[in-house]
């Protein structure tokens, strides 16, 4: 840029060493970083600053402050990703920049979605789902209790490993570049991580939510668009006001997502129907008929519904039920798949005030 840094670009470049790049995406880039003052490695995520990521960014930062000053308060959501500092350099290609805490006692790890793709498709084991699952509802719990807040973007990309046992500090960091290595697999005993990640070691890692970067205040939703494909919410899906109901769907997605190693909804557009009609029909089939108040409610929904009941554009339905799911394609036993369903059902209820709340799950029998 032509501009000079301002006080704080000259603090944060003293300050922060960068030591290697742990991911980007479309608004951001997340560092690892050595601070220098406090002799702590911390995760540092430079947002792009067009016009428009720059509020976003404010945003961000506003959510981030309102967690940390929470947590300070009751010592809860110790399952969130805080933020430490912000600063803000501004230039003729200024950018922003958010400092995230990563305290020194663990190590800063890859996200699930690297310990999932080791597991191929069996799924991960069941404490550790259960384990992993506790850990996100209470942030949820959390976050939409205390912080008032909508996470909004729920999937395995945002949750992050942690562990402070040694030796998984040693294995983490290996699993950072997992979305460059796809050959990855846990094979047991001689398998490229089976030797080194015994399903005893899972029990030790724990998991944090990460990234408000898509999060939003209850009392006042930022976008319409919300959350990533797959794990989208049906409200949303039909252009319906949301609320921190959003959130528990993708859990319940999520939560299906670790115990299989498949996506509960994973929509493909087709020649005549697009990814959204696909996505309500996989819904449909697996949950039944949306009813009329719900799939009539909104503007949005006759781009999907010629009648109630019928789809526009998709006419053959395959109506699937969970249970069968569960015991024909994952071969699980019956005394596996009740409990579960009956965990997962509640999550995925059409109307988002009947729907099951974060605290409300965490005293499922499941858990």
């Amino acid at each position: 840029g032509g501009h000079h840094p301002t006080r704080e670009g000259e603090v944060f470049n003293t300050r922060y060493q960068a030591l290697r790049k742990l991911g980007c995406g479309a608004f951001a880039t997340v560092w690892l970083c050595q601070d220098m003052r406090r002799k702590k490695r911390v995760a540092v995520k430079v947002l792009k600053s067009t016009e428009g990521f720059a509020e976003a960014a404010q945003d961000e930062v506003a959510l981030l402050r309102c967690v940390s000053s929470m947590k300070k308060k009751d010592q809860a959501g110790e399952n969130i990703i805080s933020l430490l500092d912000d600063f803000k350099m501004i230039g003729e290609n200024g950018f922003h920049i958010l400092l995230l805490r990563v305290l020194q006692c663990w190590a800063l790890g890859p996200s699930l979605r690297c310990l999932m793709g080791n597991y191929a498709a069996q799924g991960l084991p069941l404490p550790f789902v259960k384990k992993s699952l506790q850990q996100v509802l209470a942030g949820l719990h959390f976050l939409h209790k205390r912080c008032r807040i909508i996470h909004a973007d729920i999937k395995p990309e945002n949750v992050l490993l942690y562990g402070r046992d040694k030796s998984l500090q040693r294995l983490l960091p290996d699993m950072l570049d997992c979305s460059q290595r796809t050959d990855l697999r846990l094979k047991g005993p001689g398998g490229d991580l089976g030797n080194r990640l015994e399903e005893s070691d899972l029990t030790s890692i724990e998991v944090k939510i990460a990234d408000l970067g898509s999060a939003c205040w209850t009392y006042k939703p930022f976008s319409k668009e919300i959350q990533t494909q797959p794990y989208r919410a049906l409200e949303v899906l039909l252009g319906l006001d949301y609320g921190t109901p959003a959130d528990i769907w993708s859990t319940g997605c999520l939560a299906f997502e670790m115990a299989t190693g498949e996506h509960l909804f994973d929509p493909q557009p087709g020649k005549y129907f697009s990814r959204d009609d696909d996505h309500v029909a996989r819904i449909i089939e697996l949950l039944g008929r949306i009813p009329p108040h719900i799939a009539f409610s909104w503007n949005k929904s006759t781009k999907f519904f010629s009648r109630p009941g019928a789809l526009l554009r998709i006419s053959r339905l395959s109506p699937r039920s969970l249970h069968s799911i569960l015991a024909d394609r994952h071969n699980w036993t019956k005394h596996e798949v009740t409990p579960f369903a009956a965990f997962l059902l509640p999550a995925l209820r059409y109307a988002p005030e009947r729907r099951a709340t974060a605290a409300q799950c965490l005293q499922h029998p499941w858990l």
